[in-house]
């Protein structure tokens, strides 16, 4: 019989898309293999989850509720295998704040950064003022994709930070202007790094998921081979230092000889445009061997 595998999608995240064209990606490359079935998280997965009784929990969401954990505490309940990084593992990277003290303690490069929680507008500009003196990120905590993520300076700060206010807490770092490039992890390998180069005034959501937008991708990036090897081994120390499991993807600024690293993404996406499947391809892993090395490396306890 073929081993059954739950592909968990969608949700509730404001990456609900990009989870879903993931989760489309990865049915597609496995169902010639598997018994492989499709479920949302919602009130009618547990139930889903009993009948089917599948093998391995594909974790193709994005994004809060899929990625910080939650979903991951569910599935080692379940007591099924599942993919990609575990409860704590999850939780830390997803929580900006936390993983960038993590980073800061443990001699990795971050940009300097603040937390705003709710406040005034008016307290919120003052201590950005008082902290930095020249142009910043603004970002939601807990987000994923570059959703809400806005380059401000003094011109449009405010305007900027407006836009936030549904936001419970959000994170204030500096601007760290230079290229983007992108380290995947797979596993204990070091699979390689990728350099992009957007049309528009950065990596984006739409620089990202939008094929009109152009962006270049650059692989592999196009810096020395000592600084590729000290890019790719910051991001394995960051890997092992939030405890993550299966494949990562860290994004980093490269920026007068230095690397900065912003995230570490513990579920990158595996859509058409997706950065770690190239990564993969150009490492000779095509996207179903890719997949099934995900499945494979599925456990009960990440």
């Amino acid at each position: 019989m073929k081993k059954k595998i739950l592909v968990v999608g969608g949700g509730v995240s404001k990456e609900r898309v990009i989870s879903l064209k993931t989760s489309k990606a990865v049915i597609n490359s496995i169902k010639k293999t598997y018994n492989v079935k499709f479920c949302e998280p919602d009130q009618n997965f547990l139930g889903f989850v009993k009948t089917f009784k599948p093998d391995v929990i594909f974790n193709a969401l994005h994004g809060r509720f899929g990625e910080d954990g939650y979903m991951q505490s569910i599935f080692e309940t379940l007591n099924i295998k599942y993919t990609h990084s575990g409860v704590l593992s999850s939780m830390l990277a997803m929580d900006k704040g936390l993983s960038k003290n993590i980073f800061i303690k443990n001699k990795i490069l971050t940009p300097e950064f603040i937390i705003l929680k709710n406040e005034s507008i008016n307290l919120k500009l003052k201590k950005i003022k008082k902290k930095f003196n020249s142009n910043v990120v603004i970002k939601p905590l807990n987000e994923g994709s570059s959703f809400d993520v806005f380059i401000c300076n003094k011109n449009n700060l405010l305007r900027n930070l407006k836009k936030m206010r549904n936001y419970r807490e959000i994170l204030v770092e500096k601007f760290i202007p230079g290229r983007e490039i992108q380290a995947a992890i797979m596993g204990k390998k070091k699979l390689g790094a990728i350099e992009l180069k957007p049309k528009r005034k950065f990596y984006d959501y739409q620089a990202k998921y939008n094929l009109n937008a152009k962006t270049q991708h650059i692989m592999p990036a196009k810096i020395n081979s000592k600084k590729y090897n000290e890019l790719m081994k910051i991001a394995f120390k960051a890997h092992n230092l939030l405890f993550c499991r299966g494949i990562t993807r860290s994004d980093f600024k490269f920026y007068k000889n230095r690397f900065y690293l912003l995230e570490v993404n513990t579920q990158p996406g595996m859509t058409s445009l997706s950065l770690v499947p190239e990564i993969a391809a150009y490492r000779g892993i095509n996207f179903k061997s890719l997949v099934n090395w995900i499945i494979k490396d599925a456990s009960k306890v990440r």
